[in-house]
């Protein structure tokens, strides 16, 4: 039977302790619901978030068709399309799972910027699935979702910031 190394189990410890908080963390965000929320236009921009079982934690870019008034927007989906597959998909949604687009991040800073632990989201299935950093191999980095408890290897460029939209007046 070989020594237990301490400063190993600690390491693995700590490691298991910030997953487990991350973890926690990203799912209050995830399962929340906006409470406060913006007037969207006509042609905006967004991401629009699902509280679907087995999407929670995920956006899909969509624009704004037009309010259909009692906080609901008629919206278009950039890359979900229709169950014939012949068109976007066109839905309503609750302003409350709708957010602006994201800023754009500097692609250097993203490719060369990741640390374990980082929040972030990866496009994958046609969406953006928010998650955080729990290893890098290689040129890739493992990616932990909580919400599904998968833990996926991605390339950089797959990648962004995790960011939180918080609209003030």
């Amino acid at each position: 039977m070989a020594p237990i190394n301490i400063t190993e189990m600690n390491s693995v410890q700590l490691h298991q302790s910030r997953m487990a908080m991350l973890s926690e963390s990203i799912k209050s965000i995830a399962f929340k619901k906006q409470h406060i929320t913006k007037e969207f236009q006509k042609g905006d921009e967004v991401e629009v978030g699902s509280q679907e079982l087995g999407f929670i934690g995920s956006y899909y870019t969509a624009t704004i068709i037009c309010s259909t008034g009692d906080d609901y927007y008629r919206i278009k989906y950039k890359t979900l399309l229709t169950d014939d597959e012949s068109e976007p998909l066109e839905d309503v949604s609750f302003a409350a799972e709708i957010r602006p687009v994201p800023p754009n991040q500097d692609e250097t800073i993203s490719e060369n910027g990741f640390r374990l632990y980082d929040m972030v989201d990866v496009f994958d299935n046609d969406g953006w699935w928010f998650g955080f950093i729990s290893a890098k191999v290689g040129d890739e980095y493992y990616v932990y979702f909580p919400t599904t408890g998968d833990n996926i290897a991605y390339p950089p460029h797959v990648l962004r910031f995790h960011q939180e939209w918080s609209y003030r007046t």
